[in-house]
């Protein structure tokens, strides 16, 4: 391994191992799954655990690419210098300010959602203001240092997980025991005796996909902190070899045992599942517990983005794609310029969020969605241009290889155009494909100027003899 490319970037690196699983398990683990899991089960029933291990395996690939790389380069804001290296300038551009603009929209929905969580203990009290304390809250803790940053990431992830495996212990013994159902054991039949197993067919499997892809929104954050990892070619191995194996206890683990608990015909989409098992046992705070839970999964998100947003804006910068100011690093070795745009431009998300119809904030949260499939398929794409590069131009060949290459990179790029394709056929996800062109619009605009930027420079430095 390369020293110089370890030491390529001006920040600290203060995330050690397990900062660096618990990012990867948080990343994997989204609101989701407490919230949003009872209305997936209306889509596909039972079957839905095939639709998470489907995307949890192409998630692995996407994933295991993007390690590759970042084994090969461990830099912070690692693919949009990757896209830049084997694909092109316009590629790591677009993809840098693409998955910026993702984070912050999604950024604004969380910060959002803290106000409306806030609402369960406190109901008189303005949506804005605890929207207002999270974001001030997260910011700090980016401003202060990166080990603050995974410290405060690693006890939220720890949040989710704990609630996880007790949903799945607690309903395992409620099945085999009885308790909570009167001692008589319920056992798995309510997985196969509601209209079956697959009571939607495939159809139901394949629309679950584009709900289960964005659940993972979130996991290639990894890949971000390579550049702040402590030994970046033991912990990031580690973590992204770990993501599949956790996607199946997680996701598939939880929702088995929902649906064994509970007809899926009896989830009506508005409960969550979580709820309703806590409150099944005689634990009258279940909905109390499960509000707190999302809520620090809210947080999460939004400081996860205010990390990655901030040193995207840096890599942009650094490759003169964006305002020099945000190439400085404070004196505690993090990008404050960009962190502090980043926070202003969320700011402005929960202004918006009062000002704007709630439809037009949809047509902007759904850059989000395309967002997330641009910026997987542009990893896959990159690591197969890696690869030829490394059997073409002799470059340093990383250890850590993606199974099945290229087979498998042309496999994920097919299944995300299928996601794409799925998009499209649902009326509620269906602005996500108009949003997209208008997005890569302003961007082949904005590359165009940037471009046009950089050869002004580059003639000016060459007839001024002084120059450099």
């Amino acid at each position: 391994m390369n020293k110089s490319r370890q030491q390529s970037d001006p920040f600290t690196r203060g995330l050690s191992d397990r900062h660096i699983q618990l990012i990867a398990i948080g990343g994997a683990i989204g609101v989701g799954l407490f919230l949003g899991s009872a209305k997936a089960i209306q889509t596909a029933g039972p079957a839905l655990m095939l639709s998470y291990a489907l995307g949890g395996l192409v998630i692995f690939f996407i994933m295991r690419a993007l390690g590759e790389l970042a084994i090969y380069r461990p830099i912070s804001g690692s693919f949009s210098t990757y896209a830049a290296e084997f694909i092109g300038p316009w590629a790591g551009f677009a993809t840098g300010w693409t998955y910026w603009f993702m984070w912050v929209v999604t950024g604004m929905a969380e910060i959002t959602a803290v106000g409306m969580y806030a609402k369960f203990w406190f109901p008189q009290l303005p949506q804005w203001i605890p929207a207002l304390i999270a974001l001030f809250f997260v910011y700090l803790i980016n401003l202060i240092a990166v080990k603050l940053f995974g410290e405060v990431e690693f006890w939220f992830a720890l949040i989710k997980v704990v609630t996880i495996i007790a949903l799945i212990v607690i309903g395992l013994v409620m099945i085999t025991t009885g308790w909570g159902n009167h001692g008589e054991p319920i056992g798995f039949s309510n997985l196969w005796s509601h209209q079956g197993f697959f009571p939607f067919g495939l159809t139901g499997v394949l629309f679950a996909l584009q709900m289960v892809m964005f659940a993972f929104l979130g996991v290639e954050l990894v890949g971000v902190t390579a550049g702040e990892a402590e030994n970046p070619e033991k912990t990031l191995p580690s973590a992204i070899n770990k993501i599949l194996w956790r996607i199946l206890i997680f996701y598939i683990g939880a929702l088995a045992i929902i649906m064994a608990l509970y007809p899926w015909t009896d989830l009506d989409g508005k409960t969550s599942p979580f709820v309703l098992t806590f409150e099944r046992i005689g634990i009258p705070a279940a909905a109390g517990i499960i509000n707190f839970v999302v809520l620090t999964a809210a947080l999460s998100s939004c400081n996860s983005g205010i990390f990655s947003t901030g040193r995207m804006l840096f890599t942009l910068a650094s490759a003169k794609q964006a305002p020099q100011a945000l190439a400085r690093v404070s004196k505690r070795k993090v990008p404050a310029t960009g962190i502090t745009v980043s926070s202003i431009a969320l700011l402005i998300g929960v202004v918006l969020n009062y000002v704007i119809p709630e439809k037009a904030f949809t047509y902007i949260t759904s850059i989000a969605t395309t967002g997330a499939i641009w910026t997987w398929g542009i990893i896959v794409y990159a690591h197969l241009k890696y690869r030829k590069a490394v059997k073409e131009k002799g470059l340093p060949e990383s250890s850590f290889k993606m199974p099945g290459a290229p087979w498998t990179n042309w496999l994920v790029l097919l299944f995300l155009g299928l996601v794409t394709v799925l998009l499209g056929l649902d009326s509620e996800t269906r602005i996500a494909l108009y949003v997209a062109p208008v997005w890569f619009g302003i961007l082949a605009i904005g590359y165009q100027v940037v471009k046009a930027r950089q050869k002004n420079a580059a003639s000016d430095s060459e007839s001024d003899p002084l120059a450099g």
